[in-house]
């Protein structure tokens, strides 16, 4: 039995080893936020600590709210509505603890 308890604990123990340095690898946080900002969202920042920004992790990337607004134009003849989608905002939360 304890033969067999090994057996099957093994292979997750290999995978969670594998696991850890793909953490250990991941994208900076200026790198992310150069990467959203690319793809066109609005990116909001929060941070805990003052360390900087070189030395943050992000902690969180979450997308905030934003309806679309209507803008009207008075012109002398008629009045004229259209919509406005803002560009979509995103927050990144940094932590700049360490």
């Amino acid at each position: 039995m304890k033969k067999f308890l090994a057996a099957s604990i093994l292979p997750l123990g290999a995978l969670l080893a594998f696991a850890a340095p793909a953490q250990a690898q991941a994208e900076s946080a200026s790198a992310t936020i150069n990467r959203l900002q690319a793809q066109g969202f609005d990116v909001r920042i929060s941070r805990v600590g003052n360390a900087p920004l070189s030395e943050c992790t992000v902690a969180g990337v979450r997308n905030l709210p934003g309806a679309p607004l209507p803008f009207t134009l008075n012109d002398d003849d008629d009045f004229n509505v259209f919509t406005v989608v803002p560009k979509q905002k995103v927050a990144v939360s940094l932590n700049c603890s360490n």
